[in-house]
C-alpha cells in the first residue's frame, strides 16, 4: 500500500455496518422519482424571475421607487397599521449554464445511495454555481431540500465516516457563506424542525435494521464455519482409523484361519494386529488432542505427544503395514524428493493410505503399485492395483474416503481422478501443485 493509499484510508475511516444493503427495483425507482422531481421543479422555480419585496422603510414616503407597485387611491387617516410599501424585482432571462446547474442540484440523487459522498458535493457545488447567478427565491427553497436529502444519505449510506464528517462540515460552511438558505415564513418553521427530526429517526431505524443483518450474516458465517471444521474433522477421523482397523480386520482373519494349523503364523499376524492397534489409538490420541486443546480447565492434551502429522516420509512405514497383511505392495519414487509444505506433504500421504485400504478391503488377491512423481511445480501420487473383487462404494464419488480426499485436495488446488482401469484393476491418481517453502 502507498503512502497516498493509507493516507486516504486513515481520512475516510471505516463503518461496516453503515454499508448500503443490496437496491431493490423499488429503491432505484423511488429515488429516479425523488430526482426528476426536484430538478424539474428547481427549473421552474428558477423560470419564475419576479418576485415583490415588502419594504417598511418607504412608509410614508412620497418618493417614487424604481419598481415600486402603485399606491391605492389615498384615503383618509384611520386607526391602525398603515399598509407597508412593495417593490416589484424582475431578474435577467435564465442562462443555459444555469439551467444545467439547476439539474445538477437534484438529478444525481438517484445515485445516493450507492455514491453518497460523490452525489452529496454534486449537490452542493451545483447549488454554490447556481447562486453565483441571480437565482429565484423558489429555486433556492427546492435545493436546499436537494441539499437535505443529499447531507442525509451521506450520513447514513457512506461507509466512510470521517469524511462524510468533513463534508457535512463543509456544506454547511458553504451553506452559511453563500445565499443558500430560503428565507421562509413562520408557518414553515415547524416543518424545518419536525423534518430533520423525522429523517433521524428514520436514520436510526435504519441502522439498527442494518445492525441486525450484519449480526444474521456473522452468525450464518460462524455456522459455515463450523460445519467446515466438522467435516474436516470427520475426515481426518476416517483417515486415521479407517487403515488402521481395515488392517486389523485383515490380520485378525488370518490368524483365525491359521489358528489351529500354524500357531506361529497365528501369533504374527496378532503381533500385526496389535501394532496396527496401537497406531491406530497414538494417532486418535494425537487427533483428540489437538481438538481439545482450547477447552478450559486443565489441558487435556498435556499429556499426549503431539508428534507432526504424518508425511510422504513415512510413506515405507505405511507400505511395510500393507505387506504384513498380506497384500504385495511396490513403490516407485521418481524425480528428486523436495521438502513440501505440511499441508500437501498430509495431503498426498492420505491419498496414497486411502487408496491402500481400499485395495485392503475391495481387491483380493491384487497387487498394488504406488508411485510417486516430484514435478517441477506439482507432486503426482498414484495408487493402482491389478484387480479383485471391487464393492459399489469404491468407485468414484461412492466412498466418504475418496470425496473427503477430493475436498482435501481441493483447499491446494489438486484434483484426484479414480476408476477402473481399461485393463483391469484401479487406480487412484492425485495431481497436487506446490511451491518450495
Amino acid at each position: 500500500m502507498s503512502r497516498y493509499e493509507e493516507f486516504m484510508g486513515r481520512i475516510r475511516g471505516s463503518r461496516t455496518i453503515g454499508a448500503p444493503p443490496p437496491l431493490s427495483r423499488w429503491a432505484w425507482a423511488a429515488d429516479g422519482l425523488l430526482a426528476l422531481s426536484l430538478a424539474v421543479a428547481t427549473i421552474v422555480g428558477n423560470l419564475n424571475r419576479s418576485y415583490v419585496e415588502l419594504r417598511p422603510d418607504l412608509v410614508g414616503s412620497r418618493t417614487p421607487v424604481p419598481g415600486q407597485l402603485p399606491s391605492p387611491p389615498a384615503l383618509p387617516d384611520l386607526p391602525g397599521p398603515r399598509p407597508v410599501p412593495a417593490v416589484e424585482h424582475v431578474l435577467p432571462p435564465v442562462e443555459a449554464w444555469e439551467t444545467a446547474a439547476a439539474v445538477l442540484t437534484a438529478l444525481p440523487l438517484v445515485l445516493r445511495r450507492r455514491f453518497p459522498l460523490t452525489v452529496h458535493w454534486t449537490v452542493t457545488v451545483a447549488a454554490v454555481v447556481l447562486h453565483l447567478g441571480d437565482a429565484a427565491d423558489d429555486a433556492t427553497r427546492i435545493t436546499f431540500a436537494s441539499g437535505l436529502v443529499a447531507a442525509y444519505s451521506a450520513a447514513m449510506y457512506s461507509p466512510h465516516r470521517k469524511s462524510v464528517a468533513a463534508s457535512l462540515l463543509a456544506g454547511a460552511l458553504l451553506h452559511a457563506v453563500f445565499p443558500l438558505v430560503p428565507d421562509v415564513d413562520g408557518d414553515l418553521v415547524p416543518v424545518l424542525v419536525l423534518l430533520p427530526l423525522a429523517l433521524a429517526s428514520h436514520g436510526v431505524h435504519l441502522w439498527r435494521q442494518r445492525e441486525r443483518t450484519l449480526r444474521a450474516e456473522q452468525e450464518a458465517q460462524l455456522r459455515r464455519a463450523v460445519e467446515a471444521e466438522r467435516s474436516r474433522i470427520a475426515r481426518e477421523l476416517h483417515d486415521v482409523v479407517t487403515h488402521n482397523v481395515s488392517m486389523m480386520t485383515i490380520q485378525a482373519g488370518a490368524a483365525r484361519t491359521v489358528l489351529t494349523t500354524s500357531p506361529e503364523q497365528a501369533r504374527e499376524a496378532m503381533l500385526a494386529v496389535e501394532a496396527a492397534g496401537r497406531t491406530a489409538m497414538s494417532e486418535l490420541r494425537h487427533v483428540m488432542g489437538l481438538l481439545t486443546m482450547a477447552a478450559d480447565g486443565p489441558d487435556p492434551a498435556a499429556d499426549v505427544t503431539l508428534a507432526p502429522q504424518p508425511g510422504l516420509d513415512r510413506l515405507a512405514e505405511l507400505t511395510d503395514r500393507v505387506r504384513s497383511s498380506g497384500v504385495p505392495v511396490e513403490v516407485a519414487v521418481r524425480g528428486a524428493p523436495v521438502e513440501l509444505p505440511a499441508g500437501v506433504d498430509l495431503a498426498a500421504y492420505r491419498v496414497v493410505q486411502e487408496a491402500l485400504t481400499n485395495a485392503v478391503k475391495h481387491a483380493d488377491g491384487a497387487r498394488v503399485s504406488v508411485t510417486v512423481e516430484y514435478g517441477t511445480d506439482r507432486l503426482r501420487v498414484e495408487v493402482s492395483d491389478t484387480g479383485g473383487r471391487r464393492l459399489r462404494t469404491a468407485e468414484p464419488g461412492g466412498g466418504h474416503g475418496l470425496l473427503g480426499l477430493r475436498e482435501r485436495l481441493a483447499v491446494y488446488g489438486g484434483t484426484l481422478d479414480a476408476g477402473s482401469r481399461p485393463h483391469g484393476g484401479y487406480r487412484v491418481r492425485a495431481v497436487i501443485p506446490w511451491e518450495v517453502p
